[in-house]
């Protein structure tokens, strides 16, 4: 199966489950130090995002327990999930690969060269 390009949020949520089942903080934590305090995702934000990776089989609910009085739930990645991330990781990785390919050919310009 050949997925579109993730944005970022996408990615970074699918990267936080990764390795470990977590709840709506603790991926929100995650982003931040996956991301070196570069995206900070809203409540609002990652919720809208979770729905829509729930829907899209990407993510499942692991667990569900009630803390001080409020509904948490843990939320994992499915094989699917797992997939579109490997899939992503692998563009790019290319991406990245082929941008250090270009720059090791690239010769700068002695220092007030004109073209």
């Amino acid at each position: 199966m050949t997925i579109r390009q993730l944005q970022e949020p996408t990615r970074l949520v699918l990267t936080a489950l990764a390795d470990t089942p977590r709840h709506g903080y603790a991926i929100i934590q995650e982003v931040l130090a996956i991301s070196d305090g570069q995206s900070r995702l809203s409540t609002g934000t990652l919720y809208t995002a979770l729905d829509r990776l729930l829907q899209q089989g990407l993510v499942r609910i692991d667990s569900e327990e009630v803390v001080s009085g409020r509904l948490r739930r843990t939320f994992a990645l499915t094989d699917q999930g797992q997939d579109a991330l490997a899939q992503e990781a692998a563009r790019l990785r290319a991406a990245a690969t082929e941008a250090e390919r270009r720059l090791g050919s690239f010769r700068p310009r002695p220092h007030g060269a004109t073209s």
